[in-house]
Parts: structure tokens; C-alpha cells; sequence
């Protein structure tokens, strides 16, 4: 009789520990279903866009429906992977998108201006500090599939709360 009772005690911690993990498994996975397809966080630094975004750092929102959908446009600020080093994401604004002829100035270059037609498929992006990015001047239109999303939202520093470059 004592064994039955036993059984049953654990039989009932069984199946509260089988219920709260399955409720940890389930937001887990509505974690990263968000973070992944929807919105998620990102650490953005270095001087490449400043003066829109801090040198130090700032942690803003990214949407991942817009480049899905094709909603992407001119004047965006988007968050890229690579295309030199596929581990890096790189955060530049959009300044052509395919068909469109674009004139850049690489100061590295000298003072001519050179210009580009972007390719079907491809996007043309660059830092809003000319002087310190590294973006299609160098490297040429990126392909419209590396774009993971859509920047919209500053959430860090507080000071600076709110859509970037407005």
C-alpha cells in the first residue's frame, strides 16, 4: 500500500515537471519564430552611420516582413549580411534599388564621381558617414536576398528613443 502511494506521489511531480516544460518548449519556440520572421533586437556600432546612429553602439529593432514582401525602398536603413565575410551584418541605407543609375563620390578615390547602374535583384547601399564606411562604393550592389531586415525602431540610448534619422 505504501508502494501505491509512493507511485502516485511521484506519478503527480511526473507530470507537473512533463507540464511546465512543455509550457518553457512552447515559448521557447514563440521566441524564436518571433526573432526570426518577425522582429528582432540588434547591436549596431562603428562609425559607418554616423551621424544617425552612435559610434559606441545602439541597440535598435529590426523587422524581417518588409524584405520578404518586397517593401524595401529608397532612403531605409537595413541590416545586411556581408558580402565579404558572411558572419558580419552590416547596417547601411539603401541609395539605389535595381534599374536605378546611381553617382557616388569615394573619397579614397580622389574627387572624380563614378557612376553605377544596379543590377535586377541587387540594391545599392552606403553608410551616411562617406568618410568611414565600407559599403557598395566598395564592393558593389549587394544581392536583395542578404538583406535581413528592415531597421525601425532605436530602443538604445534612451536619449535617442525613436526611429532613427528622424
Amino acid at each position: 500500500m505504501k508502494l501505491v502511494s509512493y507511485m502516485s506521489q511521484w506519478r503527480g511531480i511526473a507530470k507537473e515537471a512533463m507540464d511546465r516544460t512543455a509550457i518553457a518548449v512552447k515559448f521557447l519556440c514563440c521566441l524564436h519564430i518571433t526573432d526570426t520572421y518577425f522582429c528582432s533586437p540588434t547591436h549596431v556600432y562603428g562609425p559607418s552611420m554616423l551621424p544617425t546612429l552612435n559610434m559606441v553602439g545602439d541597440i535598435v529593432l529590426v523587422e524581417h516582413v518588409s524584405q520578404r514582401l518586397g517593401k524595401v525602398r529608397h532612403g531605409d536603413l537595413v541590416v545586411i549580411r556581408s558580402p565579404l565575410d558572411p558572419k558580419r551584418c552590416l547596417t547601411k541605407r539603401i541609395m539605389g534599388m535595381e534599374g536605378d543609375t546611381v553617382t557616388y563620390f569615394d573619397p579614397m578615390l580622389g574627387d572624380a564621381t563614378r557612376v553605377a547602374v544596379v543590377p535586377k535583384g541587387h540594391v545599392w547601399i552606403q553608410g551616411d558617414n562617406i568618410f568611414a564606411s565600407h559599403d557598395s562604393r566598395h564592393f558593389g550592389p549587394v544581392p536583395y536576398g542578404l538583406i535581413q531586415g528592415k531597421v525601425f525602431f532605436r530602443v538604445w540610448p534612451l536619449d535617442c528613443l525613436g526611429v532613427p534619422g528622424q
